[in-house]
């Protein structure tokens, strides 16, 4: 049986703390997916993995294994290599996720939202697709220590394409901070989840 469960993405800016966000909506009981993961997944397939080399060399797959550094490079290069590898991605990553939210929603019990995390959402017009748009938000400084941590290459490019975080929240239909405890978001990603269902 279909159950009727909330379509939902889930943004926000680089180190705002989405995949905490995203991990917090699963143990609340969402389902969840992470569209970066689905992008993981799909760079270990042989037709994709041909695509890449085909465009930017063997470099980019040293070993037969796609090395998403030496890629973001490439697509970080310029507008028409970003481009070409997002038309390749993005139908891909949107067939998956479809694949996805029907299985979601044949679960039982029926999860309270199927929750998918997309980075970036509003940039790329995706956000009709969704029922609800969840937007997480911290400070600046605690970003920029995030981001550091976890060796992002590119920050200022990958930041430059991202919509400020004032812009995502005035977009999105829910706005959560991340920049208490994990108690906190979680409180406020469950009162979230309850007006889903209401």
């Amino acid at each position: 049986m279909t159950h009727p469960v909330p379509f939902v993405g889930l943004t926000g800016g680089l180190g705002a703390g989405k995949s905490t966000a995203l991990e917090a909506l699963r143990d609340l009981g969402a389902a969840t997916i992470s569209s970066d993961a689905v992008v993981h997944e799909l760079y270990a397939s042989p037709a994709l993995r041909d695509a890449v080399v085909a465009r930017w060399g063997a470099e980019v797959a040293p070993g037969g294994v796609v090395d998403r550094a030496a890629v973001a490079r490439r697509a970080f290069a310029g507008e028409e290599e970003r481009r070409w590898l997002e038309q390749l991605l993005w139908p891909l990553v949107g067939a998956r996720v479809a694949a996805w939210l029907s299985e979601a929603r044949e679960r039982e019990p029926a999860p309270p939202a199927a929750v998918v995390e997309v980075p970036l959402l509003f940039e790329a017009g995706l956000q009709d697709a969704y029922d609800a748009t969840i937007a997480v938000l911290a400070t600046e400084e605690i970003r920029s220590e995030r981001a550091a941590a976890r060796g992002h290459e590119h920050v200022d490019e990958r930041d430059a394409r991202q919509l400020p975080q004032e812009e995502k929240a005035a977009r999105a239909t829910f706005v959560v901070r991340n920049d208490g405890t994990v108690e906190d978001l979680q409180a406020q990603l469950s009162a979230v989840l309850a007006k889903l269902r209401g």
